[in-house]
């Protein structure tokens, strides 16, 4: 084993004219939440609960787009969606349609610890939670201004946005334009670059953890459900490694793109940058995505095939990166 190791995202995709004091703040929320997650590392706190924490952490701060600050709906209210999984026993839970559960991420824990299931949604995930106790809020508590405003402008353009700070998108480093627009399952989209979080996590003991958290898309259609919640797609981990996906979440559920970097690791042998690697180059198709992975040896990494994103990584001896482009 190589020691502890930890990444985080705030989601693949990012406007090549973002504003700097913008990406010094998701720098700041990103390298915060390292902070906060070697912390727990270095004080022996197993991968799981390290993982939680971290993603509650970026549910609570509305810059992503998890929790507050989620995504709006055509009805201009929060569905909000999230998954965790134990890497040893590839123990999980998840939820989604979450309307008043402030800690989503939380939520899908207890599903995992509290239930005999792994998935429950919309109002039987809210009565589990009311009757497990979690913190509740109101649906207004989600709700930020300014993305009441994008509401708006989606609907103007009868349009589902991915992320409303982002007019163009390329491949990794490009920065440039599309020349036709990018699709969601044979659909024409206005923009891409969702702004779903997650945290994937491998402790000394060399046990993964994954966990994923989003709002989904702006203007999305009521009931939509994306690969956040979805093990093996949006978030998957096992013996070898911890895998938190985002993106264009059809795509990655087509691929089952969390799963596969474990999957390439088991059966062809991969280390895990290459797995990282082949799954970004031949499993997402057409689609636009990143990831984020640690295994159990210690190593971490990241992928993605979009223009940029949200990202940071750190390790027991002593590596710390924080990076958009």
């Amino acid at each position: 084993m190589g020691g502890w190791a930890i990444a985080v995202h705030g989601g693949a995709g990012v406007d090549p004219n973002l504003p700097k004091e913008r990406q010094e703040e998701a720098k700041r929320l990103l390298t915060r939440c390292l902070d906060i997650g070697i912390s727990a590392l270095r004080s022996n706190l197993p991968a799981i609960d390290v993982v939680e924490l971290v993603v509650r952490e970026l549910e609570t701060d509305p810059l992503f787009n998890s929790g507050r600050g989620s995504a709006l709906t055509e009805n201009g209210t929060v569905e909000m969606e999230a998954s965790i999984m134990d890497g040893p026993k590839r123990r999980c839970g998840a939820v989604s349609g979450l309307t008043t559960v402030k800690n989503p991420v939380s939520l899908a824990r207890l599903v995992m610890e509290k239930s005999p299931h792994s998935y429950l949604g919309f109002l039987g995930a809210e009565e589990f939670a009311k009757k497990q106790g979690v913190e509740m809020v109101d649906n207004e508590y989600f709700i930020t201004q300014d993305n009441v405003g994008m509401l708006k402008l989606a609907k103007e353009a009868n349009s589902i946005l991915f992320d409303y700070r982002i007019p163009t998108v390329g491949t990794c480093g490009a920065g440039a334009a599309m020349d036709s627009p990018l699709q969601m399952n044979g659909l024409p989209i206005s923009v891409y670059a969702p702004e779903t979080v997650g945290c994937v996590v491998v402790d000394k003991e060399g046990r993964c953890a994954a966990a994923t958290s989003t709002g989904g898309l702006m203007n999305k259609m009521i009931g939509r459900i994306g690969d956040s919640p979805l093990i093996g797609s949006g978030t998957y981990a096992s013996e070898l490694c911890g895998v938190s996906c985002t993106g264009e979440g059809e795509a990655i559920i087509r691929s089952t793109l969390a799963r596969e970097v474990s999957a390439v690791m088991e059966y062809k042998g991969l280390k895990l940058h290459e797995a990282v690697d082949y799954v970004i180059k031949h499993r997402l198709d057409e689609g636009q995505a990143g990831l984020i992975a640690v295994s159990k040896d210690g190593e971490v990494a990241c992928g993605f095939n979009t223009n940029g994103m949200f990202r940071g990584s750190a390790t027991e001896d002593g590596f710390m990166e924080v990076g958009v482009w």
